[in-house]
């Protein structure tokens, strides 16, 4: 394996009542794994933050929530401090401006509330009062079939999973991957590039059974291997 990802889990502060992020991201690990990509995953998610400069993983991927997401009223977040921010904030943008990838997964876009570049880098993000889901279940997912190498020879799939709607988007993605609610599309997977680092945020990914979807598994795999130039 000549590329190595280190995937963020949520833990502590970074964790919320709602996502079994131990769980999913076993999941993660193991179709990258399975994608030829070594992946080390961390729940120690600052001290990964502040030392992205020096461990320059090539891939970073982010499966963390926050304890005051706004799925999760009366929940307090950890403190921390601002020295801590600072450094974590510090080592993310340090490695988007090296041109290293990233890739998001689902609550992720709720989280990071002290990193006000966070929305920017994604090119969306969950808007307390207006962003949700219908209620958990089976869904049908639709697929911009071969509108990338991403999306190449993947078709439209179903899935057990949460799917994100109304989040604020930006213009300037180039979403692959949606939903239908209320008579309008809903992304859940799109390409940017952050300066010159690209970035895939991919919204599903609620809890494990959305891994046992094979489609799912590889827009995953296509994901990463594409933001690591090797699709």
């Amino acid at each position: 394996m000549s590329s190595h990802a280190l995937l963020l889990s949520g833990s502590g502060r970074y964790a919320d009542p709602w996502h079994p992020f131990a769980a999913t991201s076993a999941r993660v690990a193991e179709v990258l794994e399975g994608a030829g990509i070594a992946t080390t995953v961390t729940e120690d998610v600052d001290a990964a933050l502040s030392a992205l400069p020096i461990t320059a993983p090539d891939l970073l991927v982010v499966n963390i929530g926050a304890a005051d997401a706004p799925f999760a009223p009366g929940a307090e977040p950890e403190p921390a401090g601002p020295e801590i921010d600072a450094a974590s904030r510090a080592g993310l943008l340090a490695h988007l401006a090296a041109g290293r990838p990233l890739l998001a997964l689902h609550v992720s876009s709720t989280s990071l509330h002290f990193v006000p570049e966070w929305e920017g880098i994604l090119g969306g993000i969950w808007v307390r009062g207006t962003t949700m889901h219908p209620d958990y279940g089976r869904a049908h997912i639709h697929v911009e079939t071969d509108a990338h190498p991403i999306v190449a020879g993947v078709h439209d799939f179903e899935v057990d999973d949460e799917r994100y709607t109304y989040l604020r988007v930006a213009p300037d993605v180039q979403p692959l991957v949606w939903h239908e609610h209320d008579g309008a599309r809903h992304p859940l997977l799109w390409t940017r590039t952050t300066g010159s680092a690209p970035v895939v945020y991919d919204a599903l990914g609620h809890d494990a059974a959305s891994y046992d979807s094979p489609e799912r598994r590889a827009l995953l795999a296509r994901s990463a291997r594409w933001l690591l130039r090797a699709l």
